[in-house]
């Protein structure tokens, strides 16, 4: 559920070469998952000493130093240590062949002067400006968190009253069309959404687009409390029904929804897109097996995936202590490591390279935080009307076992107002689909089915008559 991003780190450099002229900026870009992401070196400094910073325009990074930059005999290297980044090519008429490897991963990267424009996919779903309904920039403040955050509001026409949903992205730090893979699926769900009357609003992830604050601690917690901050603010909107106030939440914003709606009576109903319905941990095992799966691997090398993570995640679960769990972590990782050669370990990244990614990667504080929370008790606090949908082809948030959860605790609370959905051939974007692998998320050009986005539309549109 997270998304492919290339980061960057500080500066130093060292030695360089006669000859050919290796400063200014260099321009290219990566094919990453189908996507393009553009890179630029600026390159300063003489044959006795470059210092080097990178660009990722893509990603809004900008002015990243490199910690070593290297010239000689035509061949250009750039390390980034921290990152796991390491640029390697050679100069040939004022085009660097190269590659660029991170975390153990291999890219051909071919740089030159010529600035790369970026790269627009086109997708037949995207809706086309001049829109025929009216559409503001706003911002809005999370006071608890001390941050504001900024978003786009949608309404049928300026003047009316309307209902309103509030859209919750999926995990990972998202903009407001919870961008991925060349795809804008909040773009167009709003869109279709406020064609039939209904106000929406969608805004950035904290810490990114336009919105403050700062996404990499952040765990569900604060991501609830940033749904809350928006529905204060449509609370203070003359244009929006304040007793018709719901939430869209997709993957891990289906997960938020209940949390918000459980502890108050401002929300009217909520909508799960692909929500989960059992703990964190028993998710991520099932979602490991079914993707690994679809991606062709052996049955021996899932099961042993399994039996490892299994035990990572049960010591998480058992753990109170940060510091000891670290500590834990890394001896039982290591020993897998050692004990295990085929411990899917890209060829080339040193044992303890790849041990590091792991370990940060698992106790980051939202991963804690997700594999030990059971959104089941939140579920059965929720009163209000609930509509849950998934594809039967999502392998990520598998339908035939996150639906019936779903369903099960919201009645257990006594909520008798449950619709529950199961859409064949859809994946976790809810896309028509062949096998419902995340690879196929890029290459597929639909964003949003149809046939999914009307039957939202429509049960939103009743529970707000």
């Amino acid at each position: 559920m997270k998304n492919i991003a290339v980061l960057l780190v500080l500066v130093i450099s060292v030695l360089g070469s006669y000859g050919q002229e290796i400063t200014g900026q260099w321009n290219g870009a990566l094919k990453v998952q189908g996507m393009q992401l553009r890179i630029v070196f600026n390159i300063t400094g003489n044959d006795k000493r470059y210092i080097s910073t990178m660009d990722s325009p893509d990603q809004g990074a900008k002015g990243i130093p490199v910690t070593t930059t290297t010239f000689v005999d035509s061949k250009l290297k750039l390390e980034m240590p921290n990152l796991r980044i390491e640029y390697s090519g050679e100069l040939k008429e004022n085009t660097i062949t190269g590659t660029f490897k991170q975390n153990g991963m291999e890219f051909p990267l071919n740089l030159s002067k010529e600035k790369i424009e970026k790269q627009v996919v086109k997708r037949s779903q995207n809706p086309v400006q001049t829109y025929p309904y009216y559409s503001e920039e706003v911002t809005f403040p999370n006071g608890k968190a001390g941050i504001t955050l900024a978003g786009t509001l949608t309404m049928p026409t300026k003047e009316g009253k309307y209902p309103a949903v509030i859209l919750i992205t999926g995990s990972g730090p998202q903009n407001r069309d919870e961008e991925l893979m060349g795809h804008k699926p909040f773009l167009v769900l709003s869109d279709y959404l406020t064609r039939q009357g209904i106000a929406v609003l969608r805004y950035d992830d904290r810490g990114v687009g336009q919105s403050k604050g700062e996404f990499k601690n952040a765990t569900t917690v604060d991501f609830a409390s940033d749904v809350e901050s928006a529905i204060a603010f449509l609370n203070i909107r003359g244009e929006i029904l304040p007793k018709k106030i719901g939430l869209v939440g997709h993957s891990e914003g289906g997960i938020i929804a209940p949390m918000v709606a459980a502890r108050t009576k401002e929300v009217n109903f909520i909508v799960l897109l692909a929500g989960t319905g059992i703990r964190g941990d028993k998710l991520l095992l099932l979602q490991q097996e079914l993707v690994a799966s679809a991606a062709g691997l052996s049955q021996e090398k899932i099961s042993k995936s399994k039996e490892i993570n299994s035990l990572v995640f049960d010591m998480i679960l058992k753990s109170n202590d940060s510091p000891a769990l670290k500590d834990d972590l890394k001896a039982l990782l290591s020993e897998h490591l050692k004990n295990t050669p085929d411990n899917g370990k890209p060829e080339g990244m040193k044992d303890e390279d790849f041990l590091s990614l792991q370990l940060n990667q698992i106790t980051s504080p939202w991963m804690l935080y997700f594999i030990k929370y059971d959104p089941a008790p939140a579920l059965e606090k929720v009163k209000c009307p609930v509509l849950a949908v998934n594809g039967d082809k999502d392998l990520q948030v598998p339908s035939k076992v996150n639906l019936p959860a779903i369903e099960k605790a919201l009645k257990k609370g006594g909520n008798q107002q449950v619709t529950t959905k199961e859409f064949p051939g859809l994946n976790h974007l809810f896309q028509e689909c062949k096998t419902g692998s995340p690879t196929e998320y890029a290459e597929i050009d639909q964003t949003f089915s149809p046939v999914a986005l009307d039957f939202i539309a429509k049960w939103i549109l009743l529970k707000t008559k």
